[in-house]
């Protein structure tokens, strides 16, 4: 469905009545989570969004090119870990659903791994809610990363998954919509800290470092009105959101270089990523 321009619209498939009174669904301002829906072809967008992201192409022509570049990262990565053994995967600012789910790559390798997706925009739980309805393994809360402790304290978190076991965490694209102000290593270190042995960590963040400065601060401006700003950060400030973590192979590099497949088309220099082990 094209979510339109009508500020009282609410899905036909949601979560339960008394979930959805408690979020209040924003059609005043460009989301992060609906404009990335945007780029990846998806339909569930208001004009305000469509808006900023006009702004955001105007400014990035490759924008198509980074987004898919950075979601088949995602998909590679969460392969690759359930591969590793890991059965449980906890998505951080996951996005509106789309094709190529974690829950979906991570249950083709082991059809019980246990997905548990956490955003902020109330619409993600709607629609994640009607998608994951007949998936006892896969859920989706709203809850705000920057509150590891309201994360991890959350009930239908605790209940799908054990943290005495390892589990894979997930922040793709989404520490350039953290501030500075907002501690992105803290963050890390409150979820780090939960986690047991044999846990991982899937990162990718925008950089300072390839694209042009005019192209950034083109981009970072077209966000400036939207409910999480855009925030680029050097290479070496994205290594250190891995403290605590090695590094497996390749490293921290571009998304299409990060273990590469036939998917991997897209080769941009936007984005750095990696994948890294809890250090024992």
């Amino acid at each position: 469905m094209d979510a339109g321009d009508e500020s009282g619209w609410q899905p036909e498939l949601r979560a339960s009545d008394e979930e959805w009174e408690r979020v209040t669904l924003d059609t005043s301002k460009p989301t992060p989570a609906r404009m990335y829906d945007y780029f990846l072809g998806g339909k569930d967008h208001f004009a305000v969004d469509r808006v900023a992201a006009a702004k955001v192409e105007e400014a990035t022509p490759d924008t198509f090119d980074i987004v898919w570049e950075n979601r088949h990262f995602l998909q590679r990565a969460v392969r690759y870990l359930a591969g590793q053994g890991v059965d449980q995967f906890l998505d951080l600012g996951t996005g509106l659903p789309t094709q190529g789910n974690v829950h979906e790559i991570a249950q083709e390798v082991n059809p019980d791994a246990r997905v548990v997706y956490v955003d902020i925009d109330p619409i993600v739980l709607a629609h994640g809610r009607a998608l994951l309805a007949t998936n006892p393994h896969t859920t989706v809360v709203t809850a705000d990363m920057r509150d590891p402790k309201g994360v991890l304290g959350h009930p239908d978190v605790a209940g799908l998954l054990d943290f005495d076991r390892p589990v894979a965490v997930l922040f793709v694209a989404v520490f350039h919509f953290i501030r500075d102000t907002e501690d992105p290593a803290g963050i890390v270190r409150a979820f780090r800290d939960a986690l047991s042995p044999g846990s991982y960590l899937a990162l990718s963040h925008l950089t300072t470092e390839g694209p042009p400065a005019e192209a950034v601060a083109r981009t970072e401006d077209a966000y400036a009105n939207a409910t999480s700003p855009m925030i680029f950060r050097p290479r070496t400030a994205v290594e250190r959101l891995f403290d605590g973590f090695d590094l497996v192979e390749p490293g921290l590099v571009r998304p299409w270089q990060w273990r590469p497949d036939d998917a991997a088309k897209e080769r941009t220099e936007w984005l750095y990523a990696g994948v890294g082990k809890l250090r024992s």
